[in-house]
């Protein structure tokens, strides 16, 4: 009797949590096809800005600006953006794990690292790291974040990168390919460069006839800032769009999973109910048998 009072609770436990976690998926998803649409609409803005400046880096000598220099790496700073909640299934770990084999890897050639952390999943992990220099934490940019929200990331990495203080700096972010499929995505900010596809060079073509005014130089230094912001806000939106998605497809499989458990625990719930009515109808008819 005990097992089947045992197994009643555990099948109204699992009907709980797989309410909660079916109201999380269908959250996620709304929130997913809105973070979507926000990232997928600037795209072009990205692509457009890296072609402008692609066709003007051939017109001028971008190492005579300060964010094109290229030095000897000897300290190197990692920007990663990861979430401040969890259950998003692998999301925070596959950005961590690419930043831990790019530091491990840095270590080896005696480069320092230090890091700077967008979200409390990452933070929490970074700070657990020896030999590696927390420089800032940013939290709550929601699912909407704005270039103001950014920006001080971004005058942060100029700082540093403008002082000498770090040669490189690289972005860990978590690309949007499709519902399904979200890739950990290392790319580099500064020195700035510029990596054109084939598909984008339609865009660096149209600018072939283009002037610039007041020169080519005072548009170089002046858009420069813009691009790395465009790539920052970018890399946000595309993280936030991942996230969503892998929250929703891990609530997905949850929700599936709890369903089984459900049937499973059913299915024990009714071999023990069957095998206590068979114990019982046989200890009345031995007791009827004993009386006659």
């Amino acid at each position: 009797m005990a097992n089947t009072i045992t197994l009643k609770r555990r099948i109204g436990s699992v009907k709980n949590t797989k309410q909660i976690t079916k109201a999380m998926e269908m959250v996620a998803a709304s929130k997913m096809r809105k973070t979507q649409e926000a990232a997928h609409a600037s795209r072009p803005y990205r692509v457009a800005a890296t072609s402008l400046l692609a066709r003007l880096s051939t017109m001028t000598d971008v190492e005579n600006h300060p964010l094109y220099q290229k030095r000897a790496i000897k300290n190197k700073l990692y920007v990663i953006i990861s979430s401040d909640r969890g259950l998003a299934g692998a999301y925070n770990a596959n950005i961590l794990r690419k930043l831990t084999q790019s530091i491990l890897q840095d270590h080896e050639t005696g480069i320092n690292v230090s890091v700077a952390v967008v979200g409390k999943q990452g933070a929490n992990f970074v700070k657990r790291l020896n030999s590696v220099n927390i420089i800032a934490t940013y939290n709550g940019f929601g699912d909407h974040p704005t270039s103001n929200e950014v920006r001080p990331l971004l005058h942060t990495i100029i700082e540093k990168f403008s002082n000498k203080q770090v040669d490189d700096v690289e972005l860990l972010y978590t690309d949007l390919e499709s519902n399904i499929v979200q890739n950990a995505k290392k790319i580099l900010l500064l020195p700035a460069r510029f990596d054109i596809s084939e598909a984008d060079q339609s865009h660096v073509a149209a600018l072939a006839n283009a002037t610039f005014e007041p020169s080519v130089e005072a548009v170089l230094k002046g858009v420069t800032e813009r691009l790395l912001e465009a790539q920052l806000w970018q890399a946000m939106l595309e993280s936030v769009a991942s996230e969503h998605s892998m929250r929703m497809m891990a609530m997905k499989n949850a929700t599936e999973n709890a369903s089984e458990l459900i049937d499973d625990l059913t299915l024990a719930f009714n071999t023990a109910r069957q095998a206590s009515i068979t114990q019982e109808l046989a200890e009345i008819t031995g007791g009827a048998e004993a009386m006659k």
